[in-house]
């Protein structure tokens, strides 16, 4: 399954549409492809506007969690390599080993403390 966060538009490029029931709403994504430069983050940045203005998501945006298992410290971000890199860089840092839950599924990954 492709990652539609690396996807680029091409000259027929339909933009995608997001909605959201909490909201009741739908948007057309062809402002933020054409005129704000988001290019193939649109549906990302457009995601996490919506959750910071609103308090959540909009439709079928999963995010995966990355939670410290000896501190208070997390990170929510909606593609895979931005909450491993999250997670790292916190084990690295901290020597705390860190849980990636998974955006679909139940799955989840831990990141160990390295104990250079």
């Amino acid at each position: 399954m492709s990652d539609p966060y690396d996807s680029a538009p091409t000259d027929d490029f339909d933009a995608p549409t997001v909605t959201c029931e909490r909201c009741d709403r739908e948007w057309d994504l062809a402002e933020e492809f054409a005129n704000l430069g988001a290019g193939n983050h649109a549906v990302e940045q457009f995601a996490l506007d919506h959750r910071r203005h609103t308090g959540h998501f909009p439709d079928e945006i999963a995010t995966w969690r990355a939670t410290c298992r000896n501190c208070p410290e997390e990170a929510e971000r909606l593609a895979s390599d931005a909450a491993t890199r999250w997670a790292e860089t916190h084990a690295r840092h901290t020597r705390h080993a860190v849980e990636i839950h998974h955006a679909h599924g139940d799955e989840t990954t831990v990141v160990e403390a390295d104990d250079e």
